[in-house]
């Protein structure tokens, strides 16, 4: 009788899942506030400034960010990339650079991604299309049955489309990017995690990744950013 009961409960909550998914999926880019294309012309416009380093690049876009909308300005994080603290490793796919949260919700992300010694590894295949910005150096990316590869220079945008799966890599010379994500982000979250979790076992990376990752989610859920 139990097992019944316990079937009977699973059954609703598939089928309550099902009959609820396709509307919220119909309807989750109401929740957006970035716009890909925006997002895109003010990495370039900051580029195009001929910044004389790397951080002084990432400060120009993240005071863009803030100036375009006073929407986007409530929903990113207020501390300044300039505090190591705000900085954390992400092992994922075989692939290891550092990043840096500018937003996180329930249906976005948006952060500054990269490595000044270079990385490789699996891009994940993803409930999110990925928008990745590149700012400094150089991505190669390609897909099975290419014999050439992608190649992502300052200014470009690799869009890997929700879905799809690639091998990435960034050369030994460095590279940093802005990366924007708009989908669903909490079933990204396992891959993000799970090197940290069974292979480097660094487990004070997924301790910080974890709570960085969950203030931001939690501050922008709860002021309605989903």
């Amino acid at each position: 009788m139990k097992t019944m009961r316990s079937l009977v409960t699973i059954s609703a909550i598939v089928l309550l899942f099902a009959l609820i998914w396709p509307q919220v999926e119909r309807i989750k880019s109401q929740w957006y506030i970035f716009d890909p294309v925006k997002v895109h012309q003010i990495a370039k416009d900051a580029i195009s400034a001929n910044h004389s380093n790397s951080t002084a690049l990432l400060d120009d876009i993240r005071s863009r960010l803030y100036a375009s909308d006073p929407k986007i300005a409530r929903s990113m994080n207020p501390n300044h990339f300039n505090q190591k603290s705000e900085w954390f490793f992400n092992n994922a796919g075989g692939a290891m650079g550092a990043m840096y949260i500018l937003h996180a919700s329930i249906t976005e992300y948006l952060i500054f991604f990269g490595t000044p010694v270079g990385t490789e590894g699996h891009t994940g295949r993803h409930t999110a299309d990925d928008y990745f910005h590149i700012l400094v150096g150089e991505q190669r990316a390609y897909s099975p049955g290419s014999l050439e590869p992608e190649i992502y220079r300052p200014g470009d945008m690799h869009h890997l489309r929700r879905g799809e799966v690639k091998q990435y890599m960034m050369p030994e010379s460095g590279c940093w990017a802005l990366e924007l994500a708009q989908g669903w982000i909490p079933p990204m979250l396992p891959f993000g995690l799970a090197d940290a979790m069974f292979s480097t076992l660094d487990f004070p990376t997924f301790w910080r990744t974890a709570v960085l990752t969950g203030r931001e989610m939690a501050k922008n859920l709860l002021t309605g950013k989903i």
